[in-house]
């Protein structure tokens, strides 16, 4: 596809960690035509050096006129707003935000006949199941009492793009693996630095895999400036232990490593007083029991298509961990202030 630096390009989910990755890359890129919304209350920390380089819209997936409105010549559309959580107390709410959010994003799309979406989806749409230890694009997803709420409300936004594409869009969708880099330091996965710095001594007898955030940023515009359609892709950088990267994060912020093996016993406690802590505190809770299962099992994900289909290299997973690690010690002396990597 011809890379036209001015034409309007919206971004979902700007603010957000992946988000503010991929802003980045496009502006670095030239391309001079962003819109993203974002909420009232979004945190704007991770996108101050590039704010006034995108056109905010005050909106979200959920406001259907808003939408309409910022859609108007919007050529490209990158999809990466969604909601994580694996509490049973924002289950319906992630359902709504990341199914219902979807296809409104799809069906103005549609309305709106823009040249391409991508799509992030993740891995765990993929989904997971007895026995099944390989795991690539091709593979079917079937019930399961190893996928969790979040995977199947990622599995059934996902079959709302592919619905999209059944009537005329013009889309693709990635699907990452855990991703990993500085952001904000109590979220998501870079709160892993913060608390295994606070002594979690704890680790998952499993692995899956896992990829720098700025890796799936690049592989975003990639597709979108290439001629792929109606495919799916998988954004893996290595496949890991979850012991092996808890003590390349605890080396790369200078910390004791975890030593202590969750079992199912060990484990069905620690989410227990998880969830008793974060009813004390009025706060979310770190391990639910969702993600204790979950770190029970080894997942394998194949990356061969992202390489051969579009030449792409990963940064190394060690390397993303040790910069990131780096970054989170500097910031300790700003009250753990959220930061980013820089591009590569």
């Amino acid at each position: 596809m011809y890379m036209e630096v001015n034409k309007k390009i919206l971004v979902t989910g700007g603010t957000g960690f992946l988000g503010s990755y991929l802003l980045r890359y496009l502006v670095q890129k030239g391309y001079n035509n962003i819109f993203s919304i974002r909420r009232v209350t979004s945190n704007m920390d991770l996108v101050k050096s590039i704010e006034d380089k995108i056109q905010w819209v005050e909106c979200d997936i959920l406001d259907v006129k808003g939408l309409e409105k910022v859609m108007e010549g919007v050529k490209q559309v990158y999809h990466s707003a969604a909601m994580v959580s694996f509490e049973t107390k924002h289950q319906k709410k992630m359902h709504l935000v990341n199914i219902q959010g979807t296809a409104n994003v799809v069906n103005l799309a549609l309305e709106n006949n823009i040249e391409k979406l991508v799509h992030v989806s993740s891995i765990a749409a993929l989904g997971r199941r007895k026995r099944l230890k390989e795991i690539n694009e091709n593979t079917k997803w079937e019930k399961s009492n190893f996928n969790s709420e979040y995977a199947k409300s990622k599995y059934l936004s996902e079959q709302e793009v592919w619905r999209g594409m059944a009537e005329g869009l013009r889309a693709c969708v990635i699907n990452p693996a855990i991703i990993l880099g500085a952001g904000f330091w109590e979220e998501g996965s870079a709160s892993f630095f913060s608390k295994i710095k606070k002594g979690n001594k704890f680790y998952g007898v499993g692995g899956t895999g896992f990829v720098d955030v700025r890796d799936v940023s690049r592989l975003m515009i990639e597709m979108m400036e290439s001629d792929l359609v109606g495919e799916k892709v998988i954004a893996n950088g290595k496949n890991i232990s979850y012991r092996k990267v808890f003590e390349m994060i605890a080396d790369s912020v200078k910390t004791e490593r975890p030593n202590i093996a969750l079992n199912s016993i060990l484990g069905a406690l620690v989410w227990r007083l998880e969830w008793l802590r974060s009813k004390v505190m009025g706060s979310s809770a770190y391990v639910t029991k969702e993600t204790v299962e979950n770190s029970f099992r080894t997942w394998i994900y194949e990356n061969k298509k992202s390489i051969e289909m579009l030449n792409f290299k990963y940064t190394p997973i060690e390397k993303t961990i040790e910069e990131t690690g780096e970054l989170f010690l500097r910031t300790l002396q700003e009250d753990k202030k959220p930061t980013y990597l820089p591009l590569n």
